[in-house]
């Protein structure tokens, strides 16, 4: 089987992935680099999810790239805005051109000997064998997986004598209009869901098993439009960004150090959308404080109008079994349905499923520590990009994408060929792989590398913080170990920049 060999080989073309190919051209301009994508369209996770209303729950102002302003009215956009954004952005700085479509990664194995990896591939329908070698190997397809989403096996499906659809295989054959559909789930995609279904159902019900926090605000952001009329475009985009990301940190500070002022606050101002008399403490009341989950974004208030108008309504209650004519619920109740909208969450996955092995061994990846939320302990030139899970995601897989050139640079500089994060600090303990209460992450614990309990291992979900460490840290920490191959042994340390 032939190899293609290249620098650098990037797994995934959507926000991180591409995000990666630029920091590679502007940074590291003499390192070659390839972008491998299974899915046969750029995009990710934009271009997976088709589901009616599909936007983000994150300002475009820090969503967006670092690089690339946003220049769009809306704030808050929608997928397809997104996933032009994207392509735009691919097209413009040339990064499309290096992109492989149909490239399922299966398999990658490291040689000490050789610093190199060897990446597996199925190329296309037929699933035809390619290899592909590099010397560092960066994952950015996200952490969840794209063949299914958490679908439980409520009681009684079977008997329904409607459609159940999971939204992330959403078809653009599922028709609801006039149609009396159930949305189960109370996070970010039945949010977004109801308010678009119930514009053209018969009725839209929102089921759901506790409540979430919920808050609203302007899709349109007002500052950063005048700004960009007063400044130039790139300033304006500065601007509103770090205006965006202070107030998002002061918020989950804020959410943190004084969760029952916060409480109180948010669920005044859901009061203050539905009214006096409508049942709040048992619809918008969650059981745990703010921000031990995400909390959902409602742009201009869509959902609360939809359940103003009456075209929509929230039933908090447990599901006994699916009937023929909808679902039956533990109090007794039935709610009649044409149509059943599964938005009960996503299945994570790690590094894609891929199989990794390290000089003959498989690597078990669960069982090691995460260095600086991007890399793991005696695995040698493998980075990947994972977001925030309290600010947009694209604030970390920019601060990652920097910092894996800062390491390419460094190797370059020095003659080494190898970085390995090495765990010597035997008083270093895991950590809980994430603070958060939400059921998909709990159903994972275990899945993912653990952080430690002190830096470099320490994982900090604060971008200002991670500033310091992932732009301006050094590199050489005691903990990364950089090295040349056997072959390469008696190169100078320091080579030529």
């Amino acid at each position: 089987m032939n190899s293609e060999q290249v620098d650098v080989l990037i797994v995934g073309a959507g926000i991180s992935g591409i995000g990666a190919g630029y920091h590679l051209q502007a940074r590291c301009p003499e390192r070659s680099y390839l972008i491998l994508e299974g899915r046969d369209a750029i995009g990710g996770t934009w271009d997976l999810f088709r589901y009616p209303g599909i936007r983000s729950d994150s300002d475009m102002y820090t969503l967006g790239y670092s690089f690339r302003p946003w220049t769009e009215d809306r704030s808050i956009a929608d997928g397809a805005s997104i996933l032009k954004y994207l392509a735009d952005t691919a097209r413009e700085y040339g990064i499309d051109r290096h992109i492989r479509f149909g490239h399922r990664v299966v398999r990658a194995e490291w040689s000490s000997a050789e610093a190199t990896w060897t990446v597996e591939v199925e190329q296309g329908p037929q699933r035809e064998a390619r290899r592909f070698t590099c010397n560092f190997l960066y994952m950015c397809g996200g952490y969840y997986n794209y063949a299914k989403g958490h679908d439980p096996d409520f009681p009684g499906r079977e008997r329904f004598a409607g459609r159940i659809v999971h939204p992330q295989h959403w078809t653009d054959d599922i028709a609801y209009a006039g149609k009396r559909v159930v949305v189960i789930g109370s996070g970010a995609t039945a949010v977004t869901l109801v308010p678009e279904l119930a514009r053209d159902a018969a009725h839209v019900t929102m089921l759901q098993r506790s409540p979430t926090y919920m808050v609203s605000r302007p899709s349109v952001d007002a500052l950063a439009n005048r700004l960009r009329r007063w400044l130039p475009t790139r300033l304006a985009y500065a601007l509103t960004r770090w205006k965006n990301v202070l107030f998002g940190m002061y918020f989950f500070n804020l959410c943190r150090s004084k969760p029952e002022l916060t409480r109180q606050g948010l669920i005044k101002l859901v009061r203050e959308q539905l009214g006096p008399d409508y049942d709040v403490a048992t619809h918008f009341t969650p059981r745990y404080n703010p921000w031990e989950q995400r909390l959902c974004l409602v742009p201009d208030g869509d959902f609360f109008k939809a359940i103003r108008s009456g075209r929509a309504s929230v039933v908090t209650d447990r599901i006994d079994t699916f009937t023929e004519h909808g679902i039956r619920l533990a109090s007794g109740e039935e709610l009649p349905a044409d149509l059943i909208v599964t938005a009960t969450g996503l299945e994570l996955q790690l590094l894609s499923g891929i199989e990794f092995v390290v000089d003959g061994r498989l690597a078990e990846l669960p069982r090691s520590l995460n260095y600086k939320g991007m890399m793991y302990s005696d695995v040698p030139n493998l980075a990947a990009s994972f977001g925030y899970t309290n600010a947009s995601w694209t604030l970390k897989a920019d601060l990652t994408s920097e910092y894996v050139c800062r390491l390419l640079d460094h190797m370059r500089r020095t003659g080494t060929r190898r970085c390995v994060p090495v765990l010597n600090d035997p008083t270093v303990t895991a950590e809980p792989w994430v603070d958060f209460s939400s059921g998909y992450f709990q159903r994972a614990q275990g899945q993912f590398p653990s952080p430690g309990s002190k830096a470099p291992w320490k994982l900090h979900q604060n971008y200002a913080r991670d500033i310091l460490t992932l732009r301006l840290g050094a590199l050489e920490d005691g903990v990364m170990q950089f090295s040349a191959p056997r072959e390469h042994a008696n190169a100078p340390r320091h080579a030529p920049a």
